[in-house]
């Protein structure tokens, strides 16, 4: 690696063994329509901890095919209806069960939540105003995240959504998310509409940001190569019913994404990735769903 790329992630996390976990799901299930002819299970007894790592946080990607839950598992998380509250199991963040939504917990979507009505830099503080945070600082503040994400706070802080392109909007969305300093950051497939190029560009500013932050992200991709880069740990997860059926821990990545791609390491995990995806939509045809189980990697 040329010296002059710095290092995307550290790998010198601590743990505090008294600490509550980050995130903690114990034998979760959520069944939809229960007790009625349209009844859905969408996961089955779901269970992973997440640690709060002092001064440092973790990035966990979670993978798995279309219809397997991991929306459902990040909604459970966030406290949103319709996925909340679980049918069977507990959900605790920070060692308090989710009772809702909280200022704890920050979204970042996939589809571009801007409000359409309101310029950059008034999405980005809505969050500061909803919490009474003055005028001016907030502005001052948003200003700065505007810089944060890559954007240009002179020249795109009074645009609106629509004259944005989508990487843009995207950028706006997370730093509204960030600019409220959660603790646990839930990223729901957030750059799978992006050309490859500048979804490439955006893993290297969530990395960037995340390490300001400090934060435990969640994040849900289909992509192998995404959940590889940017996840300490990979959960890999079946379907029929939704479940876990992989936790895969990962070396930390020491370069920008353009470049961990072409390290022999990435190329080596991604295609056992690919290969147990392989597995597990096989697994989905057949009446046996497999066993879970955990490996450790790197």
């Amino acid at each position: 690696m040329s010296d002059e790329v710095p290092p995307a992630r550290v790998s010198s996390p601590s743990l505090t063994s008294d600490r509550p976990a980050a995130v903690d799901f114990q034998g979760v299930t959520k069944i939809y329509g229960q007790g009625t002819p349209r009844e859905y299970v969408a996961i089955s007894d779901v269970t992973f901890t997440i640690p709060d790592v002092v001064d440092h946080g973790e990035i966990s990607s979670f993978l798995g095919p279309s219809g397997c839950g991991k929306s459902t598992v990040l909604r459970l998380v966030a406290g949103l209806e319709p996925q909340h509250p679980p049918t069977i199991g507990t959900v605790t963040v920070l060692g308090r069960p989710v009772v809702g939504p909280g200022a704890d917990r920050g979204m970042v979507f996939q589809d571009y939540t801007s409000f359409d009505n309101r310029t950059v830099l008034d999405n980005v503080i809505f969050g500061l105003e909803c919490r009474g945070v003055p005028r001016r600082e907030r502005e001052s503040e948003g200003l700065d995240w505007i810089a944060k994400v890559g954007l240009d706070p002179r020249r795109d802080s009074g645009k609106y959504p629509h004259e944005l392109s989508g990487g843009m909007r995207q950028r706006v969305a997370i730093a509204r998310t960030l600019i409220l300093r959660p603790r646990v950051i839930l990223m729901d497939e957030p750059f799978g509409a992006l050309d490859p190029a500048t979804r490439l560009d955006m893993q290297d500013l969530l990395v960037r940001l995340w390490r300001e932050v400090q934060a435990t992200v969640l994040f849900v991709t289909h992509s192998v190569e995404e959940a590889v880069y940017l996840g300490d740990r990979v959960f890999v997860m079946a379907t029929t019913p939704g479940r876990i059926v992989d936790e895969i821990r990962l070396p930390a990545a020491s370069a920008l994404a353009r470049e961990t791609q072409s390290a022999p390491w990435f190329h080596e995990q991604v295609n056992a990735l690919h290969a147990r995806i392989e597995q597990v939509e096989a697994a989905a045809k057949r009446p046996e769903n497999g066993v879970s189980h955990r490996i450790q990697a790197g």
